[in-house]
């Protein structure tokens, strides 16, 4: 079972308020339903979703729906549930504000008076159009897929009142509304009451994000390991000229002090190098006081080089 489906088993589960639940089911059937004048007809391949739908359309409008299952053979067998609701068609429709005067009228933000019932409706499309990526597996991804451009567009106004950021992107002949944030996916999750999903979410977040920190810190060590070599090389070259040409007496004596110790730790860095010769010499030196030094030491090299 994948997350997104176990995410939908969890969010059906949960009770919701009649008024919640209205706008849950004109969610569902606006964005999943064939509509006739002879029936609504919906098909899922999730049994907690088709048993959502049955519930609500019983509760709100005191009807039974029809209920057909089936096996699909492709590539594995699996159920298809298609219920199909043949009594009070345009009555559930205008009651749902999918039609109005026996047509079509495109979802308004003023059907859903509150945050509870915008909520509601999210998670309906959720159910019905939605997925999320599994986060240990893949990057973070949640969408929702519309047929029409205006029910994407709607659906995006809605999740961005609660600021969750989402996007547009057409995709073949469909129209994806999408998450990539984990701080925003994680805040719609929380928002839909999906408790267990949500926990497993922020458990590989927090996962992968301490493991790219890790390995930025790594990195980071890595690059300052190369940068320390790199720079007692380009010193040591200057020792070995200062060497060649006898000028080491030329330079004072603590600067002499900080040169052996350079030849000794050619690969300590500043701080390491201040605190060895600190330890050792009694020469109470530090991070600044030893490049002090080797700028000497540059100084000296380069007005030789002059002559």
């Amino acid at each position: 079972m994948t997350f997104s489906t176990r995410m939908k088993e969890e969010i059906t589960k949960n009770k919701i308020s009649r008024i919640s639940s209205r706008s849950e089911l004109s969610a569902m059937i606006r964005y999943d339903a064939k509509i006739t004048k002879e029936k609504i007809s919906l098909t899922f391949e999730n049994a907690s979703v088709a048993r959502r739908v049955f519930k609500h359309v019983k509760e709100l409008f005191n009807i039974n729906m029809s209920i057909t299952v089936r096996n699909q053979k492709r590539f594995r067998i699996k159920q298809i549930y298609i219920l199909e609701i043949k009594e009070k068609i345009m009555e559930i429709l205008e009651s749902l504000n999918i039609y109005e005067n026996g047509k079509k009228v495109d979802m308004k933000e003023e059907y859903l008076e509150d945050q509870e019932e915008k909520i509601a409706y999210i998670k309906g499309a959720f159910l019905v159009t939605g997925s999320i990526n599994d986060p240990s597996t893949s990057g973070y991804h949640l969408e929702f897929v519309f047929i029409t451009k205006k029910d994407a567009t709607f659906m995006q106004k809605i999740l961005n009142t609660f600021h969750f950021d989402a996007k547009i992107l057409k995709r073949a002949n469909r129209y994806m509304v999408y998450m990539k944030s984990a701080e925003t996916i994680s805040d719609l999750i929380k928002a839909m009451e999906a408790t267990n999903s949500l926990f497993y979410f922020e458990d590989i977040r927090i996962y992968r994000d301490h493991k790219n920190m890790v390995n930025r810190l790594n990195n980071c060590e890595i690059a300052n390991q190369e940068k320390t070599t790199e720079t007692g090389i380009k010193q040591l070259k200057i020792i070995d000229y200062l060497k060649e040409h006898d000028l080491i007496e030329l330079l004072e004596e603590k600067t002499q002090i900080v040169l052996k110790y350079r030849e000794k730790y050619p690969e300590s860095s500043y701080v390491e190098l201040a605190e060895i010769i600190t330890m050792e010499t009694g020469y109470k030196i530090g991070k600044s006081g030893i490049n002090h030094h080797f700028i000497k030491m540059r100084k000296l090299m380069e007005s030789n080089q002059k002559k």
